[in-house]
């Protein structure tokens, strides 16, 4: 009877540890991951800042703001250099977006997430 509890006891921490390793690989793997998102959405964030004061700023002056901004999260250089500003008339609004690309390299996980972050406002 005392070798069964023992054995019991045995298994169910095998089990507590395999749930532990596998809660342990999902937020390494949620945490690496995420981090390319929340760069994503401060990129974004700028961009849609930017846009609303626009009206008071040449499209110059948001393209240094906006790539002193990639530099700063940590975004590859293509999210400012292929950074496009349009400003239409009709209706009055302007829109900067960009197309950039981040590679995330883990075990077992190898994979580019493309982004194409858009701002619009009216002016």
């Amino acid at each position: 009877m005392v070798t069964a509890a023992r054995r019991r006891r045995g298994a169910s921490t095998t089990g507590c540890l395999i749930s532990l390793l596998v809660l342990v690989a999902v937020l390494y793997y949620g945490v690496n991951i995420g981090e390319v998102y929340f760069r994503y959405y401060r990129l974004l964030d700028e961009m849609g800042t930017q846009a609303r004061v626009a009206a008071a700023l040449d499209n110059g002056t948001i393209e240094r703001r906006i790539a002193g901004a990639v530099q700063e999260i940590g975004l590859p250089d293509d999210a400012a250099t292929n950074l496009r500003i349009t400003r239409t008339a009709m209706p009055r609004e302007i829109t900067i977006e960009s197309d950039y690309s981040e590679s995330v390299h883990l075990p077992l996980f190898d994979h580019t997430f493309k982004f194409h972050p858009k701002a619009t406002q009216p002016l």
